[in-house]
């Protein structure tokens, strides 16, 4: 057998103009393996924390899916695009004694109906699939998109005072649109694009984002992103960082309990363990001197414990 390949979680400062595949495809260069994948896409246009796993951090994944995000981003009134974003251009305008109109206290107020626990429909330029097809696939192939509402949390959707801006766009004549600075904490599904045309609509003046940047996802924020790799870079051999451990994320992200080293034999195994104090009988992280045996599930009104996802064989704990 090999040496095993690369493990652990990288968090990555996504570039704007690249896709979330892109990324994973140039990882995989990176550290020289096929097992990468994603815990939520981002937009080509977006910017910002995009987290990956490799080897088994690809099973931590589905633990991260669905972690709060927060994003910083410009939304702009006066104007919508097909996509709701920058990534097409505007097809909608709204009079300019409208845009002119806009103050803060009428803008704060629509925001308002924006935050808390909200019925938002996502973008139908969207990762969402229907009928087993991508909802942007079909929009593409001219077809009329109409997704379900969905309910999602912001907690938090603060924006600065407007600024009204001239704005040029090929094939359309001069006008003015008011941007906004956002600040966004929201559950996983929220679609920021689907804020801005919301608050435009609101306020009866068309909107779409110009801007956005993810700042975190769950634990993870920019200031432990790194930069990808141009390709140049890459073909003149720069070495891989080190990735974020199993078992660091696994307390990042899961209440944790720590095995004796016959408890972590036999969830290797497979089988049942007692739970042990302060597991609470909730899904938790089964850590064994340094090292994620799985994550746990609760079983028999939580007395005990089995293996959910599993992350060491029981020859990697023999060698501690």
């Amino acid at each position: 057998m090999g040496a095993p390949g690369p493990t652990g979680i990288l968090v990555v400062d996504k570039p704007g103009g690249m896709s979330s595949h892109a990324v994973v495809s140039r990882v995989r260069k990176w550290f020289g393996t096929s097992k990468v994948g994603h815990a939520g896409t981002l937009d080509p246009m977006a910017t910002g924390v995009l987290v990956l796993g490799l080897g088994k951090g690809t099973k931590l994944l589905t633990y991260l899916v669905g972690a709060d995000k927060t994003y910083s981003a410009t939304i702009r009134l006066g104007a919508s695009t097909p996509t709701d974003d920058a990534d097409s251009a505007p097809d909608r305008f709204a009079p300019a004694d409208a845009v002119r109109g806009l103050d803060q206290a009428s803008i704060v107020r629509e925001v308002e109906r924006l935050t808390g626990q909200i019925e938002q429909v996502p973008s139908a330029v969207s990762a969402i699939k229907v009928d087993g097809k991508r909802a942007y696939d079909l929009v593409r192939a001219g077809e009329d998109v109409q997704l379900k509402a969905r309910q999602v949390t912001v907690s938090r959707f603060d924006v600065s005072a407007p600024e009204l801006v001239a704005c040029e766009y090929e094939g359309s004549p001069a006008c003015e649109c008011v941007d906004l600075e956002a600040s966004v904490d929201c559950s996983s599904g929220t679609y920021i694009r689907a804020l801005a045309r919301d608050l435009g609509d609101y306020l009866g003046v068309y909107g779409h984002l110009t801007r956005l940047r993810r700042d975190r996802v769950g634990p993870f924020t920019l200031d432990q992103a790194v930069d990808l790799p141009s390709y140049e870079a890459l073909g003149e051999g720069v070495a891989p960082v080190p990735l974020v451990s199993l078992a660091e994320v696994a307390r990042a992200v899961l209440p944790t309990v720590e095995l004796s080293g016959e408890q972590a034999i036999d969830v290797a195994h497979g089988k049942f363990i007692d739970a042990p104090a302060g597991s609470g009988g909730q899904l938790c992280a089964g850590l064994y001197q340094g090292t994620l045996v799985g994550v746990l599930e609760p079983r028999a009104g939580g007395r005990a414990l089995k293996v959910a996802t599993g992350f060491a064989q029981p020859s990697d704990l023999h060698n501690h």
